[in-house]
Formats: structure tokens, C-alpha cells, sequence
């Protein structure tokens, strides 16, 4: 051990006399090549000195090359081994020590003795000594310059030594650590074996124990082994009683099984008789429905809006019901002035009162909700496998529009018919899930706008591409209509067909008329093709709901807007007036049973013709306005309510498969 640890020592023995050499390194003079550059720039500034007046000074390059003299000789010299590196880096440099002016300027001395001061006009004896001066200075940095580097070379070669001696005391240390780790390893070893030892002992003692605790183990074991006996004989009997309660417990549940094959034939037999309760219901609300007629007539008038005439008390009256005044009202009495007419004496004639009578008549005051709560036993229809028309006729500006679509979004006291159809169908729908009846819905919404059929729902490219839409069976054989190029949209919750609605509004035709200032100019009509499914049963049914809002029924004359748009507004009006022609033409001749009804005749009524024929129901809403000034409008739509109210078609069928 103490041959291992003499390098280490000799080592530090070693190391402790360079620290002297460094810090003498941090007092060595500038580089040669330093002082060198500044003797040379010393001499293009003696040049000039030449060409001065006499009575001129010592120059200033000489007492700078004075300073740099004395600072050169007050530097101490060492000599020694170089430090190592290590120690040189920890050194800080010392801050060298700046040279002190002398008192006056060096003069040359010539044969030993200590001239006198040269006069003034001597230029060339002043320069003779500042180049002796200059000589002298150059000698002296070349020594300065051979000394730094006879130091640099010293301490180049003390680094490496110092380099080497580290990577000597590196491997002794390896050496020393791994001496040290043998011996912890040594008595590691030396410890476990006196503790294995002392662990033999003690399982050798604890043998002998265990010897004498087995022995007195296998009595008691024999002692149980006897007990052990005694409880399998009482087990047995046990396990004879549990097979006899076995027994019991499986013909208990046999005559469980029997009870609930009889509760499911019981359930089963419910589920059938209210499948039979549903078909019952489904019948007498046809019956219902039918008793009120497959073609029913509402008149709704619209309330006055701010800035419109009121108009006089007598004008519109709506006598009470059969029932009495808490009946809903049926009838409408119109009141019209005709300054045509006059008595002998030249007096007006008395307004003539016009009396009519429909299904159902709504005042002003008459809330979306109160009208929706008449037709929804007919929108239950269309659930049913019935299909249903409900159309919207009336001059512009009577409320069409606000019937079937509604106010401003936002307000639900405001929807119209289409919302809350859909949303009263969707209701149904869920529950009737519970019976085994699975629905889905497709909506589709196009507008006729002068004999075009235009696609509502169209977006992005597809809009104004009206003129592509075509009027199409299904297919071969198919009694089914569908319009070519046009959306169907599968539709499930409210959501949905709300934003329906809203981009229906935005592309649909509207234009400004005499009556209104945004009139729409087109016929709407919104198809919800309904499919219903009772897989259990192998039911289907189907059967489409529409929902028109027809254009206004206004005559030329009062509807032509002022413009250069005039010849439009009259070409719209002429097909409108046309295909409301038809409509009421079609429905005649489905009264009257006529063998040809001109369905082709319009491009409304080929649309709708599945929905306007036998096995269809159809309601009308006549919209007139409370105004007198639209008296001989609201009197012809009354007229033509009238007719259709007074149409009976035939017993409707459902479509079922």
C-alpha cells in the first residue's frame, strides 16, 4: 500500500514549485511583435523633427520609447519548471505594472561622461542621439522579445509535463480505487461468510425445534384426522338433503317456465290486440275525417297592420256558430258598397251583404297555434298512409305565407303550419316506436315560377338551374312523382328542417306588385314523403304531406307594378291566374267525376295530382284581407272557396303494403 501511494506524493511535491512560475507569467512584458510595432511607427514621427525651428524640445517618441524602457527593466525574471496547465488557468493575470515618467528626457552620452545639453539649433546633433536612442531601444526589445519567448517555450513544456504527471496521478487513482474496491470486496465476502455460518447455526437449531414440533404435529393431525371423519359422515347426510331440495327447486322452476310462457303468450296476445286498438283508431279517425269532408275550406283573415285603415264595423262579420256564441265560428258576412247602383231618387244603394259559410272561419285575433290545432288531426292523416294536401289561396298580401311558414324566426308563438306539422309528426313518430313502428322522413321543397319548376333547397353552383328541373315518374309502372334534379333530404328533428325553411325563403321569387312590397310571385310547395315500417308484422305504409303556398290571386289590373319591370310582372301574373285555373278545373272534375281530369294542364297540378285525387285529403285556407279597399279581391276569393267547399270526393284509401 505505501508503494502504491509515493507517486502520489512525488506528484504533489512536483506540482507546488510551479505555482510560482505562474504567477510570474502574469507580470511578463508585451509580445515582441507589439513593442516592435510600436518602435516603428516611432519613426516616421522623428521625420518632421528635422524640419522644426530651433529651440524645440525632446521629442515624444523618445519619451515614450524611454517609458517602455524602464517598464522592460523593472519586470522581475524567474526561472523554474513551468507550471501545469491547471494552475496556469486558475491564475489570474496581475495587472501590469504601468512605467513612471521620468523627470526629464535621456540625453546621450558620449565617452562615458554626461553630456551637456545641446542647443537648440543642434537638429542634427538632436537627431544623431534620438537614433542612437532608437538603437538602443530596438536591441533592447529583440532581448525582451528572445526572453518572452525562451518563457513561452518554458511554459509550453511545463504544460505538457504537467499534462502528463495528470494522466500518471488519473491511472494511479484508477489503481488506488480499484485496490480499495478488492479489499471492500474481500471483507463483504469475509462478512457473509460469518454470516453464513452463524445462519447454519441457527437452522441447525432450528431443525432440531422443528423435528420436535413435527412430532407433536402428527399427533394432533391424527386427533383431527378422527374429527375429519366425524364431519364428512355429517357432509354426506347433508348432501342428501341438498339433492332432495334440488329436486324441489327444479320442478319449481319448471312451473316457473310454464308461467312465463304463458305471460308471453298473454303479452303477446296484448301487443296483438293493441295493434288490433290501433287500427281502430286509425279507421275511425279516417271515418272522422272523412265525415268532415276529404275537401274542407278555412277562412282566415288577417289582422290590420300599422299604417292601414281600420275599417268600418260592418264591414267583415263573423256570425257565432250553430252552437251559440261559445261555438267556433263557420260563417262570414262581407259587407260591399257598389256606387254604381243608385235608387229613383238618386241616392246610393244600400251595401249589399254577402253571406258565406266553410268549415271553419278564423277571426283576426285567431293565433298560429289555434289554427294548427284544427289540421292536426289531418297531419295524423298523412302518418296513417293517407295523402294529405293543405293548400294557401288568397290575394297578395292576405297571409299566406305567414300561415304556412310563419313570422320572424326566433318567436315560436309565430310558426307556421310547416314547423309545427313536423314537429307534431316527429312527436308521433317516437311514439309510435314504441309499438314496433319505425318512420323516416324525406323533405324536398321546389317553387313554380311561370310553368318552371325551380328546386328550393338548391345551393352554391346549383342555384338558378331552375329550367332543369323536370316533373318524372319514379319509375316504369310507378304511380310515384318526383321532380329531376331536385334535393330530397332525409330529415329527422326540428333543427333541421328550420334551416330548411330558411334557405327556401332566401331562394325564393318575390318581386314588389301594386298590393305588396314583397310579393311572392311563385307557387311553393314543401313534400314530406312519410315511410312507415312494423318489421314484426310485415306492415308498411307511405304516403306524401303537402304543404302549398300559392301566389297571389289578384287580377291584372291591380296587381301590374309601376317600372320597366311591368311586362314581367304581367307574364307572372297571366301563369299564376292560369294554374289557379286548373287547380279549381281539377278539383271540379274530381266532383263531378269526370273520366278526364287535366292534371297536365298546370305544372302545380301534375305535382300534386297523387295528392289531389280520391284516395287523398285535401284542406284549403282562403286568406282575404280585413281592408276595404280589397273588398272585390277578398270577394272573389270568397267565390272560389265557395266552389271547392261545395266539391265532394270520393272515400280516401290508405296506402299500405
Amino acid at each position: 500500500m505505501e508503494r502504491q501511494r509515493s507517486p502520489l506524493l512525488q506528484v504533489k511535491v512536483n506540482t507546488e514549485p510551479k505555482t510560482h512560475l505562474a504567477k510570474a507569467s502574469s507580470r511578463l512584458p508585451l509580445a515582441g511583435s507589439r513593442l516592435k510595432r510600436g518602435l516603428e511607427q516611432m519613426e516616421p514621427a522623428l521625420e518632421p523633427a528635422k524640419k522644426r525651428t530651433r529651440g524645440l524640445g525632446p521629442s515624444a517618441p523618445l519619451s515614450t520609447a524611454s517609458q517602455s524602457q524602464t517598464a522592460v527593466q523593472k519586470l522581475p525574471r524567474k526561472t523554474g519548471p513551468c507550471p501545469p496547465a491547471t494552475a496556469l488557468k486558475n491564475q489570474r493575470l496581475a495587472p501590469t505594472v504601468p512605467a513612471q515618467k521620468p523627470a526629464a528626457p535621456a540625453v546621450p552620452v558620449v565617452g562615458g561622461k554626461k553630456p551637456g545639453k545641446r542647443p537648440g539649433w543642434d537638429l542634427k546633433g538632436q537627431l544623431c542621439d534620438l537614433n542612437a536612442e532608437l538603437k538602443r531601444c530596438r536591441e533592447k526589445a529583440q532581448t525582451l522579445h528572445q526572453e518572452n519567448q525562451q518563457l513561452r517555450d518554458q511554459l509550453q513544456e511545463a504544460q505538457q509535463q504537467a499534462s502528463a504527471l495528470g494522466m500518471e496521478r488519473s491511472s494511479l487513482e484508477g489503481e488506488l480505487a480499484q485496490v480499495r474496491a478488492q479489499a471492500e470486496q474481500g471483507q463483504q465476502q469475509l462478512g457473509s461468510l460469518s454470516a453464513r455460518v452463524l445462519e447454519l447455526e441457527e437452522r441447525l437449531g432450528t431443525q432440531e425445534g422443528l423435528v420436535h414440533v413435527l412430532r407433536k404435529e402428527q399427533l394432533e393431525l391424527q386427533e383431527e384426522r378422527r374429527t375429519l371423519t366425524t364431519r364428512l359422515e355429517g357432509q354426506e347426510r347433508r348432501l342428501q338433503a341438498s339433492e332432495t331440495a334440488l329436486s324441489s327447486s327444479q320442478a319449481e322452476v319448471a312451473s316457473l317456465r310454464r308461467e312465463n310462457e304463458a305471460q308471453a303468450a298473454l303479452l303477446a296476445e296484448r301487443g296483438d290486440r293493441l295493434h288490433g286498438l290501433e287500427m281502430e283508431r286509425r279507421r275511425l279517425h279516417n271515418q272522422l275525417q272523412e265525415l268532415k269532408g276529404n275537401i274542407r275550406v278555412f277562412c282566415r283573415v288577417r289582422p290590420v297592420l300599422a299604417g292601414e285603415p281600420t275599417p268600418s264595423p260592418g264591414f267583415l262579420v263573423f256570425p257565432p256558430g250553430p252552437g251559440g256564441p261559445s261555438d267556433v265560428p263557420t260563417r262570414l258576412s262581407l259587407s260591399r258598397s257598389d256606387d254604381r247602383r243608385g235608387t229613383l231618387t238618386g241616392a246610393p244603394a244600400p251595401p249589399t251583404r254577402l253571406e258565406f259559410s266553410f268549415d271553419r272561419v278564423f277571426p283576426p285575433e285567431s293565433r298560429q297555434d289555434e289554427v294548427f290545432e284544427e289540421i292536426a288531426m289531418l297531419v295524423q292523416s298523412a302518418l296513417d298512409g293517407y295523402p294529405v294536401c293543405i293548400f294557401a289561396y288568397g290575394q297578395t298580401g292576405s297571409g299566406k305565407t305567414f300561415t304556412m311558414e310563419g313570422g320572424p324566426a326566433g318567436d315560436p308563438q309565430l310558426e307556421g303550419l310547416i314547423p309545427r306539422a313536423l314537429r307534431h309528426l316527429f312527436s308521433v313518430a317516437e311514439e309510435m316506436s314504441g309499438q314496433g313502428w319505425t318512420y323516416s322522413f324525406v323533405a324536398s321543397y321546389v317553387e313554380i315560377y311561370n310553368e318552371t319548376v325551380r328546386d328550393l333547397l338548391a345551393t352554391g353552383s346549383r342555384k338558378g338551374q331552375g329550367g332543369e328541373c323536370e316533373i318524372r315518374r319514379a319509375g316504369p309502372g310507378s304511380e310515384e312523382l318526383t321532380v329531376t334534379n331536385a334535393r330530397y333530404i332525409p330529415v329527422s328533428c326540428e333543427r333541421e328542417v328550420r334551416a330548411l325553411l330558411q334557405l327556401a325563403h332566401q331562394n325564393r321569387a318575390v318581386a314588389r306588385t301594386a298590393q305588396n312590397e314583397r310579393s311572392s310571385r311563385s307557387h311553393s310547395v314543401f313534400q314530406l314523403q312519410i315511410s312507415g315500417e312494423h318489421t314484426a308484422r310485415g306492415l308498411q305504409c307511405g304516403a306524401p304531406l303537402n304543404l302549398v303556398d300559392l301566389a297571389g290571386s289578384e287580377r291584372l289590373d291591380s296587381s301590374l307594378a309601376l317600372g320597366p319591370g311591368e311586362r314581367d310582372r304581367l307574364r307572372e301574373t297571366q301563369a299564376i291566374n292560369s294554374s289557379l285555373s286548373t287547380l279549381g278545373l281539377v278539383i271540379m272534375a274530381l266532383s263531378n267525376k269526370e273520366p278526364h281530369v287535366p292534371y297536365r294542364n298546370s305544372k302545380l297540378t301534375y305535382l300534386l295530382q297523387n295528392s289531389l285525387g280520391g284516395s287523398a285529403k285535401m284542406l284549403m285556407f282562403v286568406n282575404i284581407s280585413p281592408l276595404e279597399d280589397n273588398a272585390s279581391e277578398s270577394l272573389n276569393s270568397l267565390r272560389f272557396a265557395s266552389k271547392v267547399n261545395q266539391c265532394i270526393i270520393g272515400t280516401a284509401q290508405a296506402n299500405k303494403r
